[in-house]
């Protein structure tokens, strides 16, 4: 049997690294990765893999969301497998609906991950303990949360918003410059069209973003 050929489009070095050692001891074989977003159609057009694992968050600040878009657009028959840290609701469901076939948390055992790229690469849909279960309460209660409005690290931004931080202490915690989290700030205020630091925590205490 052929081996499964993995790419892995994510920007830390150690996790290609990680789970390309870990992947080789299921017989799935990492053929290539890419570090950042703009590069992960062309490297994917350039190595064909059987089966693309990608984050969704990018030291350029594009969203692997964004990428999953682009990507189905350019190669319409992509098997995607998402592995990230984000375990929001609305994030999962929005990857699902963009073309990904399973969505791992980066705090799962490697080893259902590589569970998940054999069955995506057999053609099947994965859905891990608890996704389908909260994929069909977030159906039945509707999209509340900020979350549907917000890129992954809008969202990150605006839990530190809504936890009373500065911009300059913001772009401190996330190591990056405090113009770009004014920026990011004012996008996010302007798409949730609310400006009151009052009202940026009482919707993050009402989606379940921080605790009350």
């Amino acid at each position: 049997m052929r081996t499964t050929s993995v790419m892995i489009a994510d920007d830390h070095p150690l996790i290609v690294e990680g789970l390309s050692s870990v992947l080789a001891r299921h017989k799935l074989k990492v053929v290539g990765s890419a570090s950042d977003a703009a590069a992960v159609l062309d490297t994917y057009a350039e190595l064909q893999p059987d089966v693309l694992v990608l984050d969704l968050r990018f030291g350029d600040g594009i969203s692997g969301l964004d990428v999953l878009r682009d990507l189905f657009a350019r190669f319409p028959d992509a098997r995607v497998v998402v592995y990230t840290q984000f375990d929001q609701d609305t994030v999962v469901r929005e990857a699902y609906k963009r073309g990904a076939k399973a969505y791992v948390t980066k705090s799962t055992d490697p080893a259902e991950l590589a569970r998940a790229i054999a069955q995506v690469h057999h053609g099947e849909t994965v859905f891990l303990p608890g996704i389908a279960e909260r994929l069909a309460l977030l159906s039945v209660r509707g999209d509340e949360s900020p979350l549907g409005k917000l890129q992954p690290r809008e969202v990150e931004v605006f839990k530190l918003m809504a936890q009373g931080l500065t911009n300059v202490e913001i772009a401190e915690r996330m190591n990056l410059s405090p113009k770009t989290i004014s920026t990011t700030s004012q996008s996010i205020k302007d798409h949730l069209g609310i400006h009151r630091p009052a009202d940026i925590t009482l919707l993050a205490v009402k989606s379940g973003l921080i605790e009350p």
